[in-house]
């Protein structure tokens, strides 16, 4: 059997590590739970980690993948961290402010606004 992909890509640049999905649609739960190891171990070894996920390629979300995320914020808070969210497209934002979501995640239209706000 040949290795799941990566759903993420991780890059590090100017000490904020840049996490872009790589999938359009976020819904299958073996994914979803993929992703979340990927993004928990994003972290795992950086203290203050300054994180932005950008959301370009996405799409649509399941609940399930809000659930991920949510997890993943407070891995990051645990750490002293940040993260932040941007380049949201029109359907995934609604999903994010249905939820009330977009209280609780800082969202930013670009990657530099994002990266720029850590400053």
């Amino acid at each position: 059997m040949a290795a799941p992909s990566s759903h993420i890509s991780i890059r590090k640049h100017d000490g904020v590590i840049r996490i872009d999905f790589v999938d359009r649609n976020i819904l299958d739960e073996l994914n979803i739970h993929q992703i979340g190891e990927e993004l928990l171990k994003s972290v795992e070894s950086e203290f203050k980690p300054k994180v932005v996920i950008v959301f370009a390629n996405v799409e649509h979300l399941s609940s399930a993948a809000f659930g991920t995320l949510m997890k993943f914020l407070e891995r990051v808070k645990s750490r002293d961290g940040q993260l932040r969210l941007c380049e949201l497209k029109p359907r995934v934002l609604e999903g994010f402010t249905i939820t009330k979501l977009n209280r609780l995640f800082a969202i930013h239209d670009s990657y530099q606004a994002a990266a720029d706000s850590f400053k």
